[in-house]
């Protein structure tokens, strides 16, 4: 009879599966065309999927021997990463890439334990140079921030 200890990883490993299995059918679902690329992005999604897949089949074969859940400490900060992320999605148009971006990475920065203004810095000059590197570099359109007038 297995560990019951491993049954944690085998939900895990199914919920998974299940999970890149809807995300494949919904990816081909997609239709996006490139006229000068014969690919495009549509491949992406796919190996997402598989990815997951590979990974989910892993937790449900081979289940960690002596799984640990992490201290109570632990929660709270990665309740605020995966929030912050949701407010970043939806925030992300209204204020802009710059604004966004940059309180996203000077929170990040702040809960793995940098001070406040090193994050800030740090999140300013990343958004700029990525911000600058994809609407001038690369010509791909980011959201300026409808907010201030600047919305597409």
């Amino acid at each position: 009879m297995s560990n019951p200890t491993h049954r944690t990883d085998r939900i895990v490993g199914v919920l998974l599966l299940l999970l890149s299995i809807a995300y494949g059918w919904t990816a081909s679902r997609f239709e996006v065309g490139m006229l000068s690329d014969p690919v495009g992005p549509k491949p992406f999604p796919y190996l997402i999927a598989i990815c997951t897949a590979v990974a989910s089949l892993w937790l449900i074969l081979r289940p960690d021997p002596d799984p640990q859940w992490p201290p109570v400490s632990f929660w709270l900060p990665l309740g605020l990463v995966l929030g912050s992320l949701v407010a970043y999605a939806y925030l992300l148009v209204p204020l802009g890439f710059i604004v966004v971006t940059t309180l996203e990475m000077a929170l990040l920065a702040v809960l793995f334990g940098a001070r406040w203004w090193q994050g800030l810095a740090a999140g300013l000059a990343f958004s700029l140079v990525v911000y600058f590197l994809f609407t001038a570099g690369l010509n791909v359109p980011l959201p300026a921030g409808k907010i201030w007038g600047l919305g597409r």
